[in-house]
């Protein structure tokens, strides 16, 4: 079950073709801060990018709408840093990594009790995925072993970012919809929501509705019990809370 209260935006990606870090996003992100003027910032998905250079670019695409970052590993205790946040925004990278990093700071109960309270919660990419039921419809490679696949469960279903039903010429390899129908054998009753590059899933309370930071229609997609259905900014998705 969706954890009561739930106000969260779940992103897709933090780019939309050339566009610059989270610009396209920095529309939605403000509304749904409503006010919020401090974020902390998770930055446990960098593997390649050190935790400070990346609060820092956070910090420079969000303080065009003044808003002000500060990253969890500048703090001494990251459990009490959680609990004073009044917005957490999850980035991407690595789920993997991400996951493991919650599970080592004893972060996932604090991050579902603050959700509960109705405290902001965005993310993008495997900021986006760690919100879900459990981390296996991630597209990343598992670098590392976390405690569990189970992830945050903000929400009652499996997210997949970045989805694409792009197949390049002279790929064998499966494609994504290959990928999740393997999940779907294993999983039949558990929806998994694919979102693609501008959109991201807005929840709030008892409603959620998919949005989009380019265009005036956001579409993705929905995929359950071997379906696949093409889900837009019109539909009612609260059934899937």
């Amino acid at each position: 079950m969706t954890i009561e209260n739930a106000n969260l935006l779940l992103l897709s990606s933090s780019r939309v073709g050339e566009t610059a870090y989270l610009d396209h996003a920095l529309t939605m992100i403000k509304a749904k801060l409503n006010g919020v003027t401090e974020l902390l910032f998770i930055p446990y998905a960098g593997v390649t990018v050190n935790y400070d250079d990346y609060t820092a670019m956070v910090q420079n695409a969000l303080s065009k709408i003044d808003v002000k970052v500060r990253g969890i590993h500048q703090y001494d205790d990251p459990i009490s840093a959680i609990n004073q946040a009044k917005a957490i925004a999850v980035g991407g990278g690595n789920t993997f990594h991400l996951l493991h990093q919650l599970y080592q700071n004893n972060l996932i109960a604090p991050i579902q009790h603050k959700v509960a309270q109705g405290m902001p919660y965005i993310g993008w990419s495997a900021g986006s995925n760690v919100a879900g039921l459990s981390i296996r419809t991630t597209n990343d490679m598992p670098i590392i072993e976390p405690e569990s696949f189970n992830a945050v469960q903000l929400v009652d279903f499996q997210l997949n970012p970045h989805y694409t039903d792009h197949n390049p010429p002279g790929h064998n390899g499966e494609t994504r919809a290959q990928r999740l129908a393997e999940f779907m054998i294993l999983n039949p009753t558990t929806p998994i929501v694919a979102i693609v590059e501008g959109t991201a899933l807005d929840i709030k309370k008892n409603t959620m509705t998919l949005a989009s930071g380019v265009t005036d229609k956001a579409s993705g997609y929905l995929f359950k019990a071997g379906e696949k259905a093409v889900i837009s900014s019109d539909d009612n998705l609260a059934y899937l809370l």
